[in-house]
């Protein structure tokens, strides 16, 4: 028995010499792994403090431009776009070349505003900011260019399957407009109201351009009933309601009221000379005269 204890002591001795031994092997890796775990943490909170509290900067910025803008400050508002620009963090320096190039437009620099618009769309590596530029330098050129400008930067995008195809369309039909082409510029409306995903504002507008462009003569008032026509039946489409089929005539129907029985003619004595005998009450039309009595 106490040879039993013996054996037990010295097994559990060489058992905790062994972890020791192993633990002074695995210590280093075991503690650097957790200060490298602590240390990664902490850089990874500390990079998202700053990068929150440089886009809350950034954002900021971006907004007293805007304010300065809206007061017609122009010169402030450049300078402050122009550092948010250079020194802003995220999306906000490509923010502020597009609201740059709104403040050329907004000057009067309309062929400065058409070439900063055309730089921000070279320079895009995203598409849909790309399209939203070239989208913008059209909507000046529409006042100020030509049907081949503006076809030259949203040609493009007024293809099927874009979902920015019918604000190129509509900018499209805006300039043939204005250069005199009115078959093409209807034509160019009608495919915004023949489009079955064409939103409610969108459609309302061009709605509005072939109302104004019949009232003008400048086409035929059966083509714009046809376009109205369109639009009410792709409303109809988009908002599920389904066309009310003509009711069939009812068959052999039954009259919904009881037609009166003919009043029947007034028993009277023998008239004497004088006296007029009063007339028997004639049927209704169609009535059924009641066979008389015994």
């Amino acid at each position: 028995m106490a040879e039993d204890n013996i054996f037990r002591e010295v097994d559990e001795e060489l058992r905790s010499d062994r972890m020791r031994a192993l633990w002074r092997r695995i210590a280093p890796f075991v503690i650097g792994a957790a200060v490298a775990i602590v240390a990664i943490v902490a850089v990874n909170e500390g990079w998202a403090w700053y990068s929150n509290s440089q886009s809350s900067q950034s954002s900021e910025e971006l907004y007293a431009a805007i304010d300065s803008a809206s007061k017609d400050d122009l010169t402030a508002a450049k300078a402050e776009l122009d550092t948010l620009a250079a020194n802003g963090t995220g999306g906000y320096p490509v923010l502020a070349e597009f609201a740059k190039a709104a403040l050329l437009a907004k000057s009067g620099d309309s062929a400065g505003a058409v070439a900063a618009y055309d730089k921000l769309a070279n320079d895009q590596s995203n598409v849909r900011l790309r399209e939203l530029a070239l989208l913008q330098a059209a909507a000046i050129l529409v006042d100020t260019g030509t049907v081949a400008d503006v076809e030259a930067r949203v040609g493009t995008i007024a293809t099927d399957g874009n979902p920015m195809r019918r604000v190129a369309h509509e900018l499209i039909g805006l300039a043939q407009f204005k250069a005199g082409d009115n078959e093409a510029a209807k034509a160019s409306f009608e495919a915004i109201l023949n489009d079955p995903l064409a939103q409610e504002g969108i459609r309302n507008r061009v709605a509005y351009y072939l109302a104004a462009m019949t009232s003008d003569g400048a086409i035929s008032a059966d083509a714009a009933d046809d376009a109205s026509t369109a639009a009410d039946t792709i409303d109809s489409m988009i908002q599920g309601d389904e066309v009310a089929a003509p009711a069939a005539p009812a068959e052999a129907a039954a009259p919904t009221e009881t037609t009166p029985a003919p009043a029947e003619p007034t028993a009277t004595t023998a008239p004497d000379a004088e006296t007029p005998v009063a007339e028997p009450a004639v049927p209704a039309a169609g009535a059924t005269t009641p066979p008389a009595t015994q």
